[in-house]
């Protein structure tokens, strides 16, 4: 299976950005930091925000230096100067959790103060159901990659992000014929995106279940950040729960966010954040 068949796309309305506008960020964030670095897969390399399957990581939510995201690092930039040029990008596009360890090892080569992390669509988002990753496979993953970055970066800051809810990916999508082209001609997130047309219990039953796979991954997220401590914050399931719209996807394969899903997906997961 190429890449993109696999990779994940979330994404959001701007207009519910007021949703989150009182978001408890964490209680002392400390100073900002003067380095980052992300870890995940296709959504943080931007991938088909600007070109046709192609990684763009100048758009990403993470550590994109493109004004008109507004990042991570553009906002931590505009209240510490110190961080510019030291937004360090690890994803991999088609990434899934086993990933995270190695990820996680080249954040703490590059020494860094601050790393986010958004994994596990492409964990649910396989070929079939059957494929999924297992939940305890998943948590075993996400716990084997924060130890790494809790030994190697003590002192790091580490916003977990949500995944997102790709059930509302069916959902926006199912009555567009270009969606639903993409979707077939790709093989993307079959687990989710097979029959999307179809009202047939079987496949209600399918897509219900791949949804709960997503809330397990995520629930095993929030108790691996909490085990992990004070420095690690996460998003309190704020992007998977944020309603997105079909607009912010990509319109090459209409599962990737475009630039103003990149553009959401910093404001939504920074809010949930640290917030410096």
């Amino acid at each position: 299976m190429k890449p993109f068949r696999r990779l994940f796309a979330p994404l959001a309305a701007v207009t519910a950005l007021v949703l989150l506008a009182g978001t408890p960020a964490a209680a002392d964030p400390g100073p900002p930091p003067s380095s980052m670095a992300s870890l995940g897969d296709s959504i943080t390399r931007g991938f088909n925000a600007c070109g046709w399957y192609t990684d763009c990581t100048s758009r990403s939510f993470s550590t994109g230096g493109d004004s008109t995201v507004n990042s991570h690092y553009l906002r931590i930039r505009a209240t510490n100067a110190a961080i510019a040029g030291r937004n360090h990008n690890d994803a991999r596009s088609g990434a899934k959790s086993a990933d995270m360890y190695g990820q996680a090892g080249t954040a703490v080569s590059q020494g860094v103060d601050y790393v986010t992390m958004l994994i596990g669509a492409n964990d649910a988002c396989t070929g079939s159901e059957s494929t999924m990753t297992s939940v305890s496979t998943f948590r075993a993953n996400i716990d084997s990659a924060l130890n790494r970055l809790r030994a190697g970066l003590p002192n790091a800051k580490v916003l977990v992000i949500s995944i997102p809810d790709i059930h509302r990916l069916w959902y926006v999508g199912k009555d567009s014929g270009s969606a639903r082209s993409a979707w077939s001609l790709f093989g993307i997130c079959q687990s989710m995106l097979a029959n999307p047309t179809s009202t047939n219990q079987a496949d209600v039953d399918r897509r219900n279940r791949v949804r709960q796979r997503v809330i397990d991954f995520n629930g095993q997220l929030a108790q691996a950040c909490a085990a992990y401590g004070a420095n690690c914050l996460f998003d309190d399931n704020a992007v998977f729960g944020y309603p997105f719209a079909l607009g912010q996807l990509s319109g090459w394969d209409y599962f990737h966010p475009n630039t103003s899903g990149q553009q959401v997906l910093a404001s939504v997961s920074y809010a949930a954040g640290f917030r410096w």
